[in-house]
């Protein structure tokens, strides 16, 4: 993870942030992953210290499982962060991602070009990755409406949507993100990088330790 500055043009588009953190976490001992820390900050404050150099125009996070504990932290970070963030409840996590990524959908009230939806338990995911996601959303051509990252042939994430892109989505009810760019691949466009941060995930104590992060 490496900040820098967005280039003028990629500044200039309005962003939209979702981050799903309503898992279990089951192969973390039931541990909600956006709560390691690394380098004394949770993974939830780091991504949101990460996200302000874009002025997000709204950022919400979607809690489920340890809906209380995250939800004290995003309280404890909108102390010192620009645009507060908003949550989320699911209140049946149990359900699934799907069921989070749509709810966090229904959720945004905005305005904004561009829609960052993001996993919880990516560490090194940072200004640098969100600001090539963006580049490339500005390269986009024809109908394509998605930026999806590949690495070595790997689906990775972030993963960007056009409000337009986001708009569909919604128009059909239960639909998810996942499941229009299967029915929409050429709305996909193929962003292929040799950014290892898009695919790094924490799955398990394995990673915690690759990662260096901790649980306290």
């Amino acid at each position: 993870m490496t900040s820098s500055s967005p280039l003028p043009q990629a500044s200039q588009l309005r962003l939209a942030v979702l981050l799903l953190a309503a898992g279990e976490g089951s192969r973390l001992g039931n541990y909600p992953k956006v709560l390691l820390r690394k380098e004394s900050q949770t993974l939830l404050q780091r991504f949101s210290s990460e996200i302000q150099a874009f002025s997000p125009v709204e950022y919400i996070v979607v809690t489920g499982f340890h809906a209380q504990a995250i939800e004290l932290e995003i309280a404890k970070i909108n102390t010192s962060i620009a645009l507060p963030i908003k949550f989320a409840r699911n209140t049946t996590p149990e359900k699934g991602q799907p069921s989070s990524v749509r709810l966090g959908l229904e959720s945004l009230q905005g305005k904004f070009d561009v829609l960052l939806v993001a996993l919880s338990d990516q560490p090194e995911i940072g200004a640098s990755e969100i600001q090539e996601l963006l580049e490339a959303f500005l390269k986009r051509e024809g109908c394509e409406e998605i930026i999806l990252p590949i690495v070595a042939g790997r689906r990775g994430n972030p993963v960007l949507f056009s409000y337009k892109a986001v708009l569909d989505v919604l128009e059909t009810p239960g639909m998810v993100c996942r499941e229009y760019m299967d029915i929409h691949p050429d709305k996909v466009r193929e962003m292929l990088t040799s950014n290892q941060a898009f695919v790094m995930d924490v799955d398990t104590p394995e990673d915690i330790q690759t990662h260096k992060l901790s649980l306290t």
